[in-house]
């Protein structure tokens, strides 16, 4: 048995579940997901292809600390094929007490009835893809919902019962400057929501804004104000009582994100549906650095489906992570806690440490935690301590 975040004793082998629902209203300008802008049939069959899936999972028996729903857009999915989804992860992974089950959802595709049937079957938090208050940006970006559904998905969410919701807004957008920024930030803590994702626009490529990029039609805030923009995040969440626990998370007391923990904590995860990916350790419960599994599911929905109607696999890459791979990750997630990364085990280079801390960018106790300024270069932070880099001067600020 071992402690989770707020002190309950799980089950050794407790792992967290993830359930991907690749459907789209549409596709939008920045999205990199495995998501398809498809309607019909094709819904209903790909829900029943994951059920089955998770039915005759391997790892059936081992309970969930945590289940998430993502995508896509679960909630574009009928919300009866959504709650039968989540029965079928509490027959096969038994929720552990207080479990986190957190769905995605547009504020686009929701209404109290939904919401209110969600929380009946079992789902207890709300992540909701608001990304901006504007209408401008959001139709810049894609989305097909509009400022005014954001305010009226926070209050459905409320009045089925939900105690527990996020918003994700989205920083750095074509055109947008810091006062658009700031009037974003404002309105979403006026919402009174346990948490904030505020995540910097990544142009990633074979997505339509990095074609515009390469144009040169994409006209993104220059990086300082890139900087500025993630600092008033940082200042305007704090006023208001939020913690800043992730780089980009920030949260009331007791309200992290306990899926996205587990991920950054290099726990285990268990993953269904298409283009879902998921990393057991080959020993089931045991420590971070015993060897472990990373697999990805088929990505598109039909040839899922046919692979799991002719009992076939659906894994079409996976890789065995080694303790080196592992000590890297646990580097490179770790250190995007505020709670910070424990060098036990780690075996890195004190002069490689000595070197970023007189930077200014690292911080030493028991635990190696990053600085305010080294938030920005959390990247090269840690490609400098796994690598055993020990020079003493700052590269230009990315």
């Amino acid at each position: 048995m071992k402690l989770n975040g707020e002190g309950r004793l799980l089950p050794r082998d407790a792992l967290a579940v993830y359930v991907h629902s690749p459907f789209c209203p549409s596709k939008c300008g920045y999205c990199d997901f495995n998501s398809y802008a498809m309607t019909g049939e094709v819904i209903e069959r790909t829900c029943r292809a994951t059920i089955r899936q998770i039915l005759d999972s391997p790892s059936r028996g081992r309970p969930a600390k945590t289940v998430f729903f993502g995508g896509g857009t679960p909630t574009f999915v009928p919300v009866e094929l959504l709650v039968e989804m989540l029965e079928a992860v509490f027959e096969v992974h038994p929720p552990v007490e207080g479990a986190e089950i957190t769905s995605e959802a547009n504020p686009g595709t929701v209404d109290a009835k939904k919401f209110a049937a969600m929380r009946e079957g079992g789902f207890n938090r709300i992540s909701l893809g608001a990304q901006s208050f504007l209408d401008d940006d959001l139709v810049r970006l894609g989305r097909v919902h509009r400022h005014g559904e954001i305010e009226r998905a926070v209050a459905a969410a409320r009045s089925a019962g939900f105690e527990n919701v996020n918003l994700d807004l989205m920083f750095a957008l074509p055109g947008q400057t810091l006062r658009g920024w700031r009037d974003n930030l404002d309105r979403a803590l006026a919402m009174g929501t346990e948490h904030l994702s505020l995540y910097c626009l990544t142009l990633e490529p074979n997505t339509a804004f990095y074609k515009e990029h390469l144009r040169g039609t994409l006209i993104l805030p220059e990086d300082d104000v890139q900087t500025e923009m993630y600092d008033l995040a940082v200042e305007r969440t704090g006023e208001a009582g939020m913690a800043c626990y992730e780089i980009s998370n920030f949260a009331r007391p007791g309200r992290e994100c306990a899926h996205n923990l587990a991920y950054w904590r290099c726990e285990e995860y268990a993953a269904y549906g298409p283009g879902a990916v998921g990393c057991l350790a080959d020993e089931p419960g045991s420590p971070w650095h015993a060897p472990r599994t990373r697999f990805t599911h088929l990505k598109h929905p039909e040839r899922f489906c046919a692979a799991i109607e002719s009992g076939q696999t659906t894994v079409f890459e996976s890789e065995s992570l080694d303790a080196e791979a592992l000590r890297l990750e646990r580097v490179m997630l770790g250190l995007r806690l505020t709670e910070g990364l424990d060098p036990d085990g780690l075996d890195l280079d004190p002069r490689a440490v000595a070197g970023v801390e007189s930077l200014g960018w690292l911080a030493r106790g028991e635990r190696l935690r990053l600085t305010p300024e080294g938030r920005h270069f959390c990247s090269e932070v840690a490609l400098r301590l796994v690598s055993g880099v020990a020079a003493s001067s700052a590269p230009a600020c990315p």
